[in-house]
C-alpha cells in the first residue's frame, strides 16, 4: 500500500471522525440530567430513532461478520438474512409502540427498569439479575465490536488489531461519556445513513466493475458461486438431514433476538416521542434492513468471484478488501469508515446502556440511596468510563475471533431470554413474575452451557435452543407459581392510537 494511498485514507478518517465527535459532543451540551443521558428525555423522533436502532442493531456484524459469513457460506447466507428481517419487521410493527406507550407510562428509564416495574412484586431480583446478565454479556457484545475496530485498522493502515482496538476505544469514549443517549442516538443517525449507503452503492458498483478485473476467480457471482462448489449455490447448504436441518435453524434464529429481547434497541423504542413518530420510525427500519442485509450479503459472494472459497484468509475481511478492491482510495475508505461507523454505532449503545443498567439496579441500589441530579448525571459518565476500559479487556479475552460466533453468543445469552420475557409479559395474562426471574436466571447459564460442551456445533445453534428452553422455562413456571400477570389492563393503551400518542394525557384524563 502507497504512501499516497495511506495518505487519502487518514485524511478521510481524520475529517470524518473529527465532524463525528464534534457533533457528538455538541449533542452531549442538551444533556440537562439523568433521563437525557439514559434515554434521550423520551423525546428522540421516529426517523431518528430508527437509524439509529438500525446502526446500532446491525454493528459490525452486518458490515464485517455479514459479509464474512456469505462468503464462508454462499447462497445459504439467506436464512440469516431471512430471519433478522423477519424479526426486524415484527418487532417494528407489533411492539415497537407498545413498548414505548409502557416506557412511558411506567416512567422507566432503562430496559431493565421497565421489566422490573412489570413485575413489581420480583423487582428487587429482577433489576439485580438482568443487570448482571446484560453487563456480563455486553463486556463480550462490546469487544466484538472493538475486534471489529482492530480488523478496520489492519486492513487500511496494516497497524495491529491490539493498536486498531485501543484507538477504536479512544474515538467512542469522549461523545459517549460526555453525551450518554442523546448523543449516541444522533451521532448513530449519521452513521446509519453511510452504511446503508455503502451496502447499497459498493455491491451495484461492484457487479459492474467485476468483469473489467483481470485475474479473478469467476467473471460474475453466479458463475464463482457455482465454480467454488455446489453447497454455495445451495439455499439450504451443505448438510444432509438433520445437519441441514440445524443449519437453516441456527441462521434463522436470529429472528428471536429481535422480538424485544435487544435491550440496546428496544431502548429506541422507549424512546420515541410518540406513537405517529413510531410508525415513522417502522417504515425507514425495515426498508433500511432490506437495503442493507442483501447489500451485505452481496459483498461477500463479491469477494468469492476475486478471490474464490478460500483466497482470504480472514473472511471477514471482505467487505474492506472489496472496497479496495473496486474504488478509488478516498470513495473506498469512505466506505470503510461505514463499517466502523457500524462498530461504534453499537459499541457506543451497549456502553451506555451497560452502564445506565450497572448504575442504576446494581451501584445506586446498594451503595448510593442518595439521589442528587448532578451528582448522578457524574457518576453515570464515570461509569461509562469504566465499562469502555474492561471491555477493551474482554476484546482481548474474547473466545473467539469471529465478530459472526460472539455476536451470536451474546444474542443467545441476552436477546432471547428477555425477548420471551416481553413477549409473555405483553401477550399472556398468566404469566408470573417468579417465572420471568426464572427466565433470566435460566437463559445465561444455559448458553454458557450449550456453547462449552459443544452441542452449539454438533446438534443445533444455541440461538435457537436458548429461545425456546426459555419458553418452557417462562410457561411451566407460571403454572408451578401462579401468579397473574401484573401488568395492569392497558389494551387502549396499546390498540387505540390516539391514547397510545400521549400516554401521560390519557392516564390523567382517566
Amino acid at each position: 500500500m502507497d504512501f499516497s494511498n495511506n495518505a487519502q485514507y487518514i485524511t478521510v478518517f481524520v475529517l470524518y471522525f473529527a465532524i463525528f465527535i464534534g457533533f457528538g459532543v455538541y449533542q452531549g451540551k442538551k444533556v440537562q440530567n439523568e433521563e437525557d443521558y439514559a434515554i434521550g428525555g423520551r423525546d428522540i423522533p421516529g426517523w431518528a430513532a430508527a437509524l439509529s436502532e438500525r446502526a446500532t442493531g446491525e454493528s459490525s456484524w452486518a458490515l464485517l461478520g455479514l459479509p464474512g459469513w456469505a462468503y464462508v457460506s454462499g447462497m445459504s447466507c439467506f436464512w440469516v438474512l431471512f430471519g433478522c428481517f423477519i424479526g426486524i419487521a415484527i418487532s417494528w410493527a407489533i411492539l415497537a409502540f407498545r413498548i414505548r406507550a409502557l416506557a412511558e407510562e411506567e416512567d422507566a428509564l432503562s430496559f431493565v427498569d421497565l421489566i422490573s416495574k412489570l413485575h413489581p412484586s420480583m423487582d428487587g431480583y429482577i433489576r439485580t439479575a438482568g443487570s448482571l446478565v446484560i453487563v456480563f454479556f455486553f463486556f463480550f457484545y462490546i469487544g466484538a465490536q472493538l475486534l471489529g475496530g482492530g480488523k478496520v485498522f489492519n486492513t487500511l493502515f496494516g497497524l495491529s488489531s491490539d493498536v486498531g482496538m485501543l484507538l477504536t476505544v479512544l474515538i467512542i469514549v469522549p461523545y459517549t461519556v460526555y453525551g450518554g443517549f442523546k448523543s449516541v442516538i444522533y451521532t448513530d443517525c449519521i452513521q446509519g445513513f453511510l452504511m446503508v449507503c455503502a451496502l447499497a452503492l459498493a455491491p451495484i458498483l461492484g457487479f459492474f466493475l467485476l468483469e473489467s478485473k483481470p485475474d479473478i476467480f469467476a467473471p460474475g457471482v453466479f458463475a464463482a458461486l457455482a465454480k467454488a462448489g455446489p453447497e454455495y449455490l445451495n439455499i439450504m447448504g451443505s448438510g444432509e438431514g438433520w445437519a441441514m436441518f440445524a443449519g437453516v435453524m441456527g441462521g434463522f434464529a436470529y429472528f428471536f433476538g429481535y422480538l424485544g429481547g435487544t435491550p440496546q434497541l428496544t431502548m429506541r423504542f422507549m424512546a420515541i416521542k410518540d406513537y405517529k413518530n413510531t410508525i415513522k420510525g417502522r417504515n425507514i427500519g425495515i426498508i433500511w434492513t432490506l437495503v442493507a442485509y442483501f447489500g451485505a450479503c452481496s459483498i461477500g459472494w463479491l469477494g468469492i468471484a476475486l478471490w474464490g472459497p478460500t483466497g482470504l484468509t480472514d473472511p471477514e475481511a471482505v467487505f474492506p478488501m472489496v472496497m479496495l478492491e473496486f474504488f478509488h482510495p478516498a470513495l473506498a475508505a469512505l466506505f470503510i469508515v461505514a463499517a466502523f461507523a457500524a462498530l461504534i454505532s453499537t459499541a457506543d449503545s451497549l456502553l451506555v446502556l451497560a452502564s445506565t443498567e450497572f448504575s442504576e439496579n446494581i451501584m445506586k441500589r446498594f451503595f448510593s440511596k442518595e439521589h442528587n441530579p448532578k451528582k448522578d448525571l457524574f457518576f453515570s459518565r464515570c461509569m461509562t468510563a469504566v465499562m469502555a476500559v474492561l471491555a477493551l479487556g474482554a476484546a482481548k479475552v474474547v473466545p473467539s475471533n469471529l465478530i459472526f460466533n460472539i455476536v451470536g453468543y451474546v444474542w443467545s445469552g441476552i436477546g432471547n431470554p428477555f425477548s420471551v420475557i416481553i413477549l409473555l409479559t405483553l401477550f399472556w395474562r398468566r404469566f408470573s413474575s417468579k417465572a420471568a426471574f426464572a427466565v433470566i436466571c435460566t437463559g445465561m447459564p444455559f448458553t454458557i452451557f450449550w456453547i462449552m460442551s459443544g452441542l452449539d456445533t454438533k446438534i443445533i445453534s444455541s440461538l435457537f435452543m436458548t429461545f425456546f428452553v426459555c419458553l418452557i422455562v417462562g410457561v411451566v413456571g407460571s403454572f408451578i407459581w401462579p401468579q397473574r400477570n401484573e401488568v395492569p389492563d392497558r389494551e387502549l393503551v396499546f390498540l387505540n392510537k390516539e391514547t397510545a400518542t400521549n400516554t401521560k394525557t390519557a392516564t390523567s384524563k382517566a
